[in-house]
């Protein structure tokens, strides 16, 4: 029998748009506005002018402090401008923008033949946090920090391919085309945490990734002896959200307020780790992803590897344009990602979809008052009153959300929003009342 969790919803996924699409490897874009905030933490801060020549993988911003992360540039050209520009999650941002001269070339030391065997675990992670590593399921919490907890005593590895958002289907991609590259991944975090026992968790609406990686991790398991198990999980959303996961692969649950750590784990997405191959490998810092660019209103829907900083409009152009005005742009997937007001917005090391929805597509209408159905409730993951977010945003009592209806150990997975006859905006008035109790604690 298969292993759940409690709650969760079962939206239509709309996959088919784009799941037999293989990746499709961009062009060189004109232009590239690669911002200086793409991961949990402090802002880079410049490391070039205008004016300045780079070549592809060249360092153009510097971490600042532990919690931060790297970036370099994902095209050869020369750095035109350095303003705050457009951005797909904090509205406005310093970028970095580069014009293309047309030339591919990486810069000096990329890429490089290393030899893995040798490498330590502190080796690997100053590998991981130099080339600016993020977590790409979405969280963009700077990788190198993830791996090291501290003094905890870690003992499980889970690599989450599950990609339950609708539309998405760029990890199960990953996961077909790049099985070796995913698992290689995996050993090198594995030896990271100094850890035996890791898990891949992979909804059954994926049965050829499930073989695929299988096949892959077989292989590692009997060269290495690590003991890891690739899992079908019966498809439901939010499986992918890592306190799921824990739950159903482990049977732990993260104390309220807590992280994964607290139970010994480590949650990663499959196409970090094969960042981290990449990085330890070969010496390339992160300056591409695969995106899943899709919705009714994409005339060819694929999956493509573009370069950070590449523009909506561009990846949209790449995918033969719009075959209509969409009623909703959305970076990410529909469920957990950002509306966006317009394609003048560049692709960030955490976008994981571009979707241009049509209004059959979209779950909107007239919001009404809460009925008190209880359906948010059933839906809930985490086992929360959703409705009382909602109905305590509007008095702005957030701080009776957090402290009396646990409001910080909300995912928000969005599936109170979709289950919610009156279309009340729960998540949003979630995201609200989190920003007035961090607004709250900076003012003390």
């Amino acid at each position: 029998m298969l292993k759940t969790f409690r709650g969760g919803i079962h939206p239509k996924d709309s996959k088919t748009l784009t799941s037999n699409c293989p990746i499709e490897i961009a062009p060189i874009p004109q232009k590239v506005i690669i911002p200086l905030r793409q991961h949990i933490g402090a802002m880079a801060t410049p490391v070039v002018k205008r004016g300045d020549i780079v070549k592809k993988g060249q360092l153009i911003a510097q971490n600042q402090g532990f919690v931060s992360s790297n970036i370099h540039t994902s095209i050869c050209g020369i750095v035109v401008d350095i303003c705050d520009y457009n951005h797909g999650t904090f509205g406005k941002c310093l970028s970095v923008i580069i014009e293309s001269n047309g030339e591919d070339e990486w810069c000096e030391g990329i890429p490089l033949e290393r030899d893995m065997s040798a490498l330590s675990g502190k080796d690997i992670v100053k590998i991981v946090q130099s080339l600016g590593i993020v977590g790409l399921g979405g969280a963009t919490f700077p990788t190198h920090v993830k791996l090291q907890p501290g003094e905890v005593k870690l003992d499980t590895l889970i690599l989450n391919g599950s990609e339950c958002e609708p539309y998405l289907t760029a990890d199960y991609r990953i996961m077909l085309e790049w099985a070796e590259k995913v698992a290689e991944g995996m050993k090198l975090t594995m030896k990271i945490l100094n850890v035996k026992k890791g898990y891949i968790g992979i909804e059954d609406n994926k049965p050829e990734a499930v073989v695929e990686m299988k096949e892959a991790i077989e292989n590692i398991c009997k060269a290495d002896g690590l003991n890891i198990e690739v899992v079908a999980l019966p498809t439901k959303y939010p499986q992918g959200a890592e306190k799921m996961l824990i739950k159903v692969l482990t049977g732990r649950e993260v104390p309220s307020g807590g992280l994964p750590t607290d139970v010994k784990v480590v949650v990663q997405n499959v196409g970090t780790v094969v960042a981290i191959y990449d990085a330890v490998a070969k010496g390339i810092p992160l300056v591409e992803r695969v995106v899943t660019i899709s919705g009714g209103a994409i005339k060819e829907p694929k999956n493509m590897l573009l370069r950070v900083g590449t523009t909506f409009a561009d990846a949209v152009n790449y995918c033969g344009g719009l075959t209509s005005e969409p009623k909703k742009i959305v970076m990410g997937g529909p469920m957990m990602g950002f509306a966006q007001y317009t394609l003048d917005i560049p692709i960030a090391k955490g976008t994981s979809g571009i979707l241009a929805l049509t209004e059959k597509e979209v779950n909107s209408g007239t919001v009404y008052p809460c009925i008190r159905c209880g359906r948010c409730l059933e839906a809930c993951p985490m086992g929360l009153v959703p409705s009382m977010f909602a109905n305590l945003a509007d008095k702005d009592a957030f701080l009776e959300a957090k402290e009396d209806y646990n409001l910080l150990d909300c995912v928000e997975c969005g599936s109170c929003s979709y289950v919610c006859p009156s279309k009340r905006k729960i998540v949003q008035a979630v995201r609200y009342n989190k920003l007035q109790c961090v607004s709250a604690a900076n003012k003390k």
